[in-house]
């Protein structure tokens, strides 16, 4: 059952919610897109700043979708709603003939309803199924893919993704579990995670924070997703647009902090390299080096993330670790 407006406002708060307006220029109106459009908070508040805004919103999570849908019922007229995942950007704004927007916005944290869920299987506050797919409607499960992966495989994912020191560890015992029994629900999953790293008594952090966030990443591919999606959505901005992108943990961080230096000219190969390279070429507006594909098509403007402040941080505890990066279409 579908919640109603007033009932998803308690429990969702879209995160730097006036940051993410100001750095858009919302209240100037436009087409946006928001690719990540989750429960549609920001969506409604983009909407709600300028009646000459249009939105396209982008989820891949049905249900998310069909909620937002509810929620931003009254905007049907300047709202175009796709099912499909971001990294899909480009194909979709084909098929809808649109040629460029004045801003773009992606939020890259688990939203709300996918956490509040138990069984949708991303946390370990409730017994479920341990499933993390954001689209249910295909792809392997955490199930499956706890059950194929061989050992060093596992141990390599959890370390890349989760940046677990313990990963060798929690790879070995789930190896060993399942040897028992399959690994089907979320607690046989955080049982194994707290036996494998000997934690007794109270944790400020569940010791089995970093090996669900590898398993979420790896089941939805989510940092090759942002690779793709990144320069496509620049690609769709007008000169003058700007890019917002809401990441949640160092990784994803480090990746859009990357990806922004090279579209904004910054060559990221061996700089013993770069004199030899830059040196021949008379116009460094139009260089593209043929190895990084680092090329100047946006200026980054903010030099460091953009944080919550303490006062939205103790109101949303789930804004705490956010960090927003914004550029501009410049070429």
């Amino acid at each position: 059952m579908l919640q109603s407006d007033e009932e998803l406002r308690p429990t969702h708060e879209p995160v730097l919610l006036t940051e993410v307006l100001d750095w858009l220029n919302a209240a100037g109106g436009g087409l946006f897109l928001d690719c990540t459009l989750g429960l549609g908070g920001h969506t409604e508040a983009m909407l709600e700043a300028s009646p000459q805004t249009r939105i396209i919103g982008l989820d891949q999570d049905t249900e998310a979708l069909a909620i937002a849908r509810q929620r931003l019922a009254k905007f049907a007229e300047r709202i175009t709603l796709i099912h499909a995942n971001f990294r899909e950007l480009a194909s979709v704004l084909e098929r809808l003939a649109i040629k460029e927007a004045q801003g773009v916005l992606a939020d890259l944290g688990v939203s709300s309803l996918q956490f509040d869920k138990g069984e949708r299987g991303f946390s370990f506050a409730a017994d479920a199924p341990l499933d993390m797919r954001m689209d249910t409607s295909h792809g392997e499960t955490a199930s499956d893919l706890i059950a194929r992966l061989a050992e060093d495989e596992l141990a390599d994912l959890i370390f890349d993704y989760g940046e677990e020191r313990g990963s060798r560890r929690i790879a070995r015992a789930i190896v060993k579990a399942r040897q028992q029994q399959a690994i089907t629900t979320t607690k046989q999953l955080a049982d194994i995670v707290i036996r494998a790293l000997h934690v007794k008594g109270y944790w400020r952090i569940h010791p089995a924070t970093r090996t669900f966030q590898a398993l979420r990443i790896a089941v939805n591919d989510e940092l090759r997703a942002l690779e793709e999606f990144i320069p496509a959505a620049i690609a769709a901005l007008a000169i003058g647009g700007r890019l917002a992108i809401l990441s949640f943990h160092s990784l994803e961080d480090r990746l859009v902090k990357r990806r922004l230096q090279m579209e904004s000219g910054r060559c990221l190969c061996d700089s013993r390299l770069k004199a030899a390279r830059y040196a021949p070429v008379a116009d460094l507006e139009n260089f593209v080096c043929p190895e990084c594909g680092a090329r100047r098509r946006v200026t980054t403007l903010t030099r460091k993330p953009v944080r919550p402040t303490s006062e939205e941080s103790a109101r949303n505890p789930r804004s705490r670790s956010a960090l927003l990066r914004v550029c501009e279409r410049v070429q």
